[in-house]
């Protein structure tokens, strides 16, 4: 649909509606760390004793919990910057910034997951084993280029919305009819 006839209530700055599998893989991996958690803790309580492998899972549970997250806050355009820098000056200037902080996001996490891959096939060919249970090592290795190309097209996405007109609630020094309502 071209952006002149968007509906007047679209706002081209809209996360998109796909973010409900990031929101769902959150929740789903911090249920999972309370509960091996909670599991590991009562039975250190009752039996003086712990289950080896809650670490190593718990461990590998934050770093998909911070992928995912990561790719969540890039899809809200939420990530860190620099507020003088990124709302100071005029829209055209802060558009730019926006879309320059987009694709240095993508040109980041493209260059994880490349140089990532490498470790995933060296845990694979070498037969690489976790220190904790003994699992092959690619199986959480293989993570982090799968995340990161999920933030890589997220950021693409960012990219592409930033450009729509309306994506700033001050485009040429005009207020967006998505801030201030229709016009009369």
């Amino acid at each position: 649909m071209p952006s002149d006839q968007l509906p007047p209530d679209h706002n081209a700055s809209a996360p998109p509606r796909s973010l409900r599998i990031e929101d769902w893989l959150t929740v789903i991996i911090m249920a999972a760390l309370a509960l091996i958690t909670f599991a590991n803790v009562l039975v250190r309580y009752l039996t003086n004793s712990s289950f080896a492998w809650t670490e190593e899972i718990s461990i590998f549970l934050m770093i998909v919990l911070a992928l995912v997250a990561g790719s969540a806050a890039v899809a809200r355009d939420q990530h860190i910057r620099i507020e003088y820098f990124a709302h100071s000056g005029s829209a055209l200037r802060r558009r730019r910034l926006a879309r320059l902080g987009s694709l240095l996001i993508a040109l980041l996490f493209a260059l994880i997951a490349v140089l990532s891959l490498r470790v995933v096939w060296d845990d694979f060919r070498y037969e690489e084993t976790s220190p904790g249970i003994g699992v092959p090592q690619w199986w959480y290795s293989a993570w982090l280029p799968l995340c990161s190309t999920v933030i890589v097209l997220r950021a693409l996405q960012l990219f592409a919305r930033q450009g729509l007109p309306g994506a700033f609630t001050e485009d040429d020094g005009q207020t967006s009819e998505s801030s201030t309502g229709p016009q009369a």
